[in-house]
């Protein structure tokens, strides 16, 4: 998730440390950031946070496809295999 401290540490590689939203270097020195950057970053990436959390599970994704007799006959074969193995109980 994009929070306000992943993003200082993105755009500011001599920040170490970010609390209560003041940045710090190394040296425990406090770190002078750009505030509207900082939001431009989060505002122009939290689609991503949004749509990781709406897609369903890569599992279930992978469970279509297979469903739909999209993978090539030799992944289907290993696929296969396993649901006969561990089938649902």
């Amino acid at each position: 998730m994009i929070t306000l401290e992943l993003a200082i540490f993105i755009l500011y590689s001599d920040v170490k440390r970010v609390t209560n939203g003041v940045a710090y270097d190394a040296n425990g020195k406090e770190v002078a950031y750009d505030k509207a950057a900082v939001q431009a970053y989060i505002d122009a990436n939290i689609y991503k946070d949004k749509r990781a959390a709406a897609y369903p599970s890569i599992g279930d994704q992978l469970d279509a496809l297979f469903h739909a007799g999209v993978f090539p006959a030799e992944m289907a074969a290993k696929l296969q295999a396993v649901k006969d193995k561990y089938p649902k109980t």
